[in-house]
C-alpha cells in the first residue's frame, strides 16, 4: 500500500458466504453446535494482534455475513496478515464421533497478507507537546530506543517531534510531497536518527552483523543501517573509529546518510 502512513488507520471490510448446513454435514455437528466466523489482523511491523468482528452463525441455510475490522495506523507496520476463521465457539458433546469437540476448534481458515509500505519496517512518530513531557521544550524531536534487540522495530522505536516546531511538523506532513524547506529539515532529521541509531547499535556490545535476530527486529533494521552505510567494514572497526575519532565519524556518518541530498 504505497500511499499509507502511519497516521493513516485502515478500516477492513470482509464479505463471506458461508453455507452452514453444509458445514454442519462435512463435519458431523448438530445443528444445537454454535459456530462463530471471525477476523484476527496482525502487524508484523509491531509485533501486536487483534480481533474484529466475531458473528454467530445461524443454525441453518446460506449465511452472507459482513466482517470488520478499524486498525489503528500507530499499532501497523511491516508485513499486514488478515485471519478469517470459522470455529466452534463452544464445548459441543452432540455429533459425530470424530466431531471437532472443543470450543475454538478450527473448521476452516484463510489468510491475506500485504506489505503496508516499503521493503522494511515503517518509523513510528508522534508528535506531542514537550513542554508536557521530560523532554526540553526547545528540542525539536527525540528518539526512543527500547526492548532488546528481538523486539519488533515497530515497538522498540519512536520518534518524538515537537508540535511547537511547526516547521518541523509541516516537514512530517508534507512527507511525501515535500517543499524546499521540507527537504532540508526532513534530511536534518534522517541524519539525526540514523547518527543515533547507528550510536545505540555500536554501543551495545551484544550487538554484532552476524547475529539472528529475528525478522523485523530491531536488532535486524539496526544491522540493514549499518550494512547500507558502512558496506564491508565490520563493528569492531567501526566501533574502534568512533572512540579514536567522534568527530570524523560523524563525518563519515553524513557522507554516508548523503546529507542535503534529494535522492
Amino acid at each position: 500500500m504505497p500511499d499509507w502512513d502511519y497516521r493513516t488507520d485502515l478500516s477492513l471490510r470482509q464479505s463471506v458466504t458461508v453455507d452452514v448446513g453444509l458445514v454442519r454435514q462435512v463435519t458431523g455437528l448438530p445443528a444445537s453446535a454454535k459456530l462463530t466466523l471471525a477476523m484476527v489482523w496482525t502487524a508484523s511491523g509491531s509485533g501486536l494482534k487483534a480481533a474484529g468482528d466475531r458473528i454467530i452463525l445461524p443454525e441453518a441455510g446460506v449465511a452472507k455475513v459482513e466482517l470488520g475490522a478499524v486498525l489503528p495506523g500507530s499499532q501497523l507496520g511491516g508485513v499486514l496478515k488478515l485471519e478469517t476463521t470459522l470455529v466452534l465457539a463452544e464445548y459441543s458433546e452432540a455429533g459425530a464421533l470424530a466431531s471437532p469437540r472443543r470450543a475454538g476448534s478450527i473448521l476452516w481458515s484463510a489468510d491475506y497478507s500485504t506489505r503496508l509500505q516499503g521493503d522494511a519496517p515503517l518509523f513510528p512518530i508522534a508528535v506531542v507537546d514537550f513542554s508536557k513531557t521530560q523532554y526540553p521544550e526547545g528540542a525539536g524531536w527525540h528518539v526512543e530506543i527500547g526492548g532488546d534487540l528481538e523486539t519488533a522495530t515497530m515497538g522498540a522505536l519512536l520518534l518524538l517531534v515537537n508540535e511547537r516546531k511547526q516547521v518541523l511538523v509541516d516537514a512530517m506532513r508534507n512527507a511525501a510531497k515535500p517543499r524546499a524547506v521540507d527537504r532540508v529539515v526532513l534530511s536534518t532529521v534522517h541524519t539525526d536518527v540514523a547518527r543515533t541509531l547507528v550510536e545505540y547499535a555500536l554501543q551495545d556490545q551484544d550487538f554484532n552483523l552476524e547475529a539472528d535476530y529475528g525478522e523485523e527486529s530491531i536488532g535486524g533494521t539496526l544491522q540493514a543501517l549499518i550494512g547500507r552505510f558502512f558496506p564491508g567494514q565490520s563493528v569492531t572497526h567501526l566501533r574502534r573509529t568512533r572512540e579514536q575519532s567522534p568527530t570524523a565519524f560523524a563525518t563519515e556518518l553524513q557522507h554516508a546518510v548523503r546529507i542535503f541530498e534529494e535522492s
